[in-house]
């Protein structure tokens, strides 16, 4: 028999440390002598109140778990792999294709850290891979070959039980597996974040469906994965002046094949600061341009939809890019974006040169369709290759092509727009606005400067004792 009336309880101990104190409540049951320690004495009487109260009420005790009947969990019944995949398997339907590319992402090194024993008869990167490329996801689970279909019955019979996120010990081990790359470097703190996060609604998963009684994942902003530190803040050597920025897509224009295409694109970056993903889902009827005679006014950019680019494996459509709405807003939801002079003149120019009509994507690739992340990206590298020099080559200036809207939005900054008008411009709210780019707004320096001095001086001590 697996349980016991028999319990004795005793004080709960205090483990005075050089760097911490703990708490550790013991009880035994028939005599053997159970333990749980804790970072705080309210925690401990806590969970030494729920023993006893148990107790009290009569209520038998697990001599394998050493808990109340009733504080024992359904989690030794069901594995962490079938668990990780069941849940894969509910969010599926509901989220966004690169949200599923992510949930793969964070659950691949933890389901590694949760086997009885690693891999020896497979290669790691092949394990990973057969994780996060067919095993977390739905649509392919069923359709991986017969090499990692071996790879995922191996991991399955060698899963831990869910009760594994009932022991400290083995969590800190996953969580250390989820923040730590193959080559034993740490993974971005970015990344770490996300990974934390994807874990959370999980284990709130395994609580709703009473596999778990509780979250066993550390609480605050500096605990286990997502302890290290990340900003938003841009990087203000990423980005462009006037001059590099015109070099660089004077450069892409030049190319004799798709150059004008392009640099159609990088302009509307440039001078509307969209995202890449905006951009390249622009369809001609909603680049709202002046007259033909009057290339000299504003027109207007309506934009309502994104095609991100995750990979066809996570679409729906099998394509590489998923149509979405506007990132952080309602899925019907639109925004204007001014087109000045100098961008109404190149647009222009780019729908006359296609033909292009209403209907039809502004963007498309040399086949039609759109225009392929990387044909986008190739390009930027080699211009950047060829227009700048070796030290500017190596450094972060515009590394990236979303360094076109981050450079965009800070001249718009600088120029004295208010930030609620940016923001709105730019599709973000104004705290992250202020939050990604305070430490690039520069344009009113010298007003400031003046200003502060305007608010007045101590006068010099030789002049003040006279």
């Amino acid at each position: 028999m697996d349980t016991t009336y028999n319990v004795k309880f005793w004080k709960t101990g205090v483990n005075v440390g050089k760097r911490k104190t703990t708490y550790t409540v013991r009880w035994e049951l028939n005599g053997r002598e159970h333990r749980q320690t804790f970072v705080t004495a309210a925690l401990a009487e806590s969970f030494r109140a729920g023993l006893v109260s148990a107790a009290r009420k009569g209520e038998a005790f697990s001599l394998s778990t050493g808990r109340p009947v009733s504080h024992i969990s359904q989690a030794a019944g069901v594995t962490w792999y079938d668990f990780a995949t069941q849940f894969v398997d509910q969010l599926w339907a509901r989220t966004s294709a690169n949200n599923r590319r992510n949930v793969a992402k964070a659950l691949t090194p933890v389901t590694i850290a949760l086997l009885r024993s690693q891999p020896t008869a497979f290669k790691g990167v092949d394990v990973r891979r057969a994780l996060r490329e067919y095993a977390f996801n739905t649509l392919r689970r069923d359709q991986a070959p017969p090499e990692v279909a071996v790879i995922l019955r191996w991991v399955e019979r060698n899963s831990l039980t869910m009760a594994a996120w009932e022991d400290e010990g083995t969590v800190e081990t996953a969580l250390r597996a989820a923040g730590t790359k193959l080559d034993g470097t740490p993974v971005a703190a970015s990344t770490a974040r996300r990974t934390k996060r994807v874990l959370n609604v999980l284990i709130e998963h395994a609580i709703k469906k009473k596999v778990l009684k509780e979250n066993p994942l550390p609480k605050g902003k500096g605990a286990g994965a997502a302890a290290s530190k990340t900003s938003s803040a841009v990087d203000k050597r990423s980005l462009l002046n006037k001059e590099q920025a015109a070099k660089l897509l004077g450069w892409v224009h030049a190319r004799p094949r798709g150059g004008r295409r392009l640099h159609t694109f990088f302009a509307t970056m440039y001078y509307a600061g969209a995202r890449p993903e905006e951009v390249v889902a622009l369809d001609v009827g909603d680049v709202r341009l002046p007259d033909a005679d009057a290339d000299d006014q504003w027109g207007e950019l309506l934009l309502h939809t994104a095609h991100p680019e995750v990979g066809r494996q996570w679409t729906n459509t099998g394509e590489v890019r998923e149509q979405r709405g506007l990132k952080g807003r309602a899925a019907d939801d639109t925004r204007t974006v001014p087109c000045r002079p100098a961008l109404t003149r190149i647009l222009r120019a780019h729908i006359e040169k296609e033909g292009l009509k209403p209907g039809e994507l502004l963007m498309q690739g040399e086949k039609g369709g759109d225009l392929a992340g990387s044909v986008i990206r190739r390009a930027w590298r080699r211009a950047r290759k060829e227009v700048l020099t070796p030290y500017e080559f190596g450094s972060p200036l515009g590394r990236r092509v979303y360094d076109l809207r981050h450079t965009c939005l800070t001249n718009w900054l600088n120029a004295g727009v208010p930030a609620a008008t940016v923001a709105e411009w730019a599709g973000n709210s104004v705290p992250v606005l202020l939050a990604t780019y305070a430490r690039c707004i520069d344009g009113q320096l010298d007003d400031l400067k003046q200003r502060i001095e305007g608010a007045g001086e101590l006068p010099h001590p030789a002049a003040a004792g006279a």
